[in-house]
């Protein structure tokens, strides 16, 4: 039976969500899922046909998701971090990505018999790793602090300076079957070239003039940036052929960097687009695989597939960390983790569709071997190197820091508390003042919403035991609580406590929320703890033992307020009515001082 346009379009939208609840519950990238569904879909079962669901329109579809894609990407690319960053990751994203290029290119040519431009083509789009599968495997694989910075910032930073390097050698491969001679090559390259970097840095320009000025209301302001990205992309293209996709990754970049313009409610807004864009986006390109095709290739593709672990990878990491500090073990996990990721699979599909257009030979089979690239990647590294990193020894030991929700002065105040302990803390907070404070008083600090897909590619939590939900904001701790409850499971994840129970509407949420409400005895809320301090209580550690133990400490210490108490192993307890820490240990606790009212009372 023939289903209609209306349902195939519901089925889409279904089964795109079901892939990514999918990869949250089994704490997987994506784009596994994504795929799977895909192919469900298309070549296995035949239920979904792209071409046929969407004729015309395919192309301008998923040129247009595209677009939004490596634009979401290119916002995060900031040149004073890149600036900050170590050399090794600068060499990644330069000398390493084109070594990788060289290598990838050479074995397409020779292993798969592919066209030069085609295997070239395929080498461009595969330098890109992402930090949407990145970020996944580092909290599985944990590796120590130096490996778990380098391939961080190697996938957010070559997410779009690996999409530019793509785009450009897609474009001299296309123009060349335009252009007469060289000479006319280079002149309608160099055009495209200027052509997209020009509309880029011009809309990049009047958007962020226009943001800064507020000349959008807040409403609008989102509509009026996606209003933009498409704007660009088609003028771009129109003034010069295949020259959209440079424009709206420069637009990006030049929005990310200009002063005084913030890019955080823009960033938000994208992720939840780009979510939507690429789960049904993937799904799409999935279904038109050829399945029959990749099987064909054979063992040529598996040799290359042994290539790109074996050989192009080592060669990178080998290039990139020449004279760096790094021991021989942390460079041998940096030689085994690469997977790549929604770059690669979205800008292969599109250039292939429009080679297609063109009536390029064998253009279909670079969306085979980038998809054969990208699931081969993904599995084999998801598998094996949380164990290579636990034989090597640079997994980290059992995590002990603390991931505080909040930066405000009862958050800022506990931290440091728990820094003098030596507790690993970072704070985060979406309220930009309080994330200058902590960072001027010496405390790492991420401004933004923790649970956003920014906060996921970049916060390193490899090392973070629990999760502390110190905001006077019920919502956030309640949506921090419901995040990471999942990600470290709910025995580490505590709120501290706002106020009596809600009644009404949301009660059940209320009670699901106040399970994690432990932070501390029961009368401490957030308001008393602020109360407190701001009277001139003091934090101060203790250390209790057999011969002065929990109970001795509260008969002479009246009117205290105990909060973490720091075990012999190095655990971090919170104290709340139920705890008796196991001595010995350390007690954290605030306590009035002299001057103080109640001290006084």
């Amino acid at each position: 039976m023939e289903l209609s346009v209306p349902l195939l379009l519901v089925i889409i939208t279904i089964s795109s969500l079901a892939a990514q609840w999918l990869a949250w519950a089994i704490k997987l990238p994506a784009i596994l899922p994504l795929l799977l569904f895909g192919l469900i879909l298309g070549p296995f079962t035949h239920v979904l046909s792209p071409d046929q669901l969407f004729g015309e329109l395919l192309f301008p579809v998923v040129s247009l998701a595209v677009a939004i894609i490596l634009f979401e990407g290119a916002l995060t690319l900031r040149f004073d971090e890149i600036r900050g960053l170590g050399g090794v990751v600068r060499n990644l994203v330069s000398v390493g990505m084109l070594a990788t290029f060289a290598v990838i290119s050479l074995a397409c040519w020779w292993l798969l018999a592919l066209e030069p431009a085609l295997a070239a083509l395929v080498g461009a789009v595969t330098v890109v790793t992402g930090p949407t599968v990145i970020a996944p495997l580092m909290r599985v694989v944990r590796p120590n602090a130096a490996i778990n910075r380098v391939l961080r910032w190697e996938g957010i930073v070559i997410d779009p300076v690996g999409a530019i390097f793509t785009l450009l050698v897609f474009q001299f491969i296309t123009l060349r079957q335009e252009a007469g001679s060289h000479l006319q090559l280079l002149m309608i390259f160099a055009q495209t070239v200027v052509v997209g970097l020009a509309c880029g840095a011009l809309f990049g320009w009047l958007l962020g003039t226009a943001l800064k000025r507020v000349w959008f209301p807040a409403y609008l302001q989102n509509f009026a940036v996606l209003a933009v990205v498409l704007l660009t992309f088609g003028l771009s293209n129109s003034l010069a052929d295949e020259s959209g996709l440079l424009a709206v990754t420069v637009l990006g970049i030049w929005l990310a960097n200009m002063r005084d313009v913030d890019v955080s409610d823009i960033v938000a807004f994208k992720e939840e687009l780009s979510a939507i864009l690429i789960s049904a986006l993937f799904i799409i390109l999935a279904a038109r695989l050829d399945i029959h095709g990749v099987l064909a290739m054979g063992w040529p593709l598996v040799v290359l597939l042994l290539v790109i672990q074996f050989v192009a990878r080592p060669l990178c990491i080998a290039i990139s960390t020449l004279g760096s500090s790094l021991t021989l073990r942390e460079k041998l996990l940096l030689s085994w983790i690469s997977p790549r990721g929604i770059v690669a699979a979205a800008v292969s599909s599109l250039f292939a569709l429009t080679l297609q257009k063109s009536g390029y030979e064998g253009a279909d089979k670079l969306v085979s071997v980038v998809f054969a690239i990208i699931i081969g990647t993904v599995v084999l590294q998801s598998l094996t190197s949380g164990p290579l990193a636990r034989w090597l020894g640079v997994q980290q030991r059992k995590p002990k820091g603390v991931l505080i929700i909040g930066a405000n002065t009862v958050a800022r105040t506990l931290a440091h508390a728990l820094v003098k302990q030596n507790i690993p803390v970072i704070l985060t907070d979406n309220s930009w003042e309080y994330y200058r404070l902590a960072r001027m008083e010496g405390l790492p600090a991420y401004y933004g919403n923790a649970w956003s897909e920014h906060a996921e590619n970049v916060l390193d939590l490899s090392n973070t035991a629990q999760v502390l939900a110190l905001s006077p904001n019920r919502h956030q701790n309640a949506l921090a609580v419901y995040h990471f409850s999942h990600i470290f499971g709910n025995d580490k994840v505590f709120a501290i406590r706002s106020g009596s129970a809600l009644k009404g509407r949301g009660s059940n949420e209320s009670a699901r929320f106040r399970r994690h409400e432990k932070l501390f005895p029961e009368d401490v809320t957030w308001s008393n703890l602020s109360s407190q301090l701001a009277k001139g209580a003091t934090i101060k550690a203790t250390r209790l033992n057999e011969n002065f133990g929990w109970l001795e400490y509260l008969e002479k210490n009246r009117g205290v307020v105990p909060l973490f108490a720091r075990l012999e192993e190095g655990k971090t307890i919170a104290i709340n009515g139920q705890t008796t820490p196991t001595l010995p240990c350390t007690l954290i606790a605030l306590v009035q001082t002299d001057k103080s009212p109640a001290s006084r009372r």
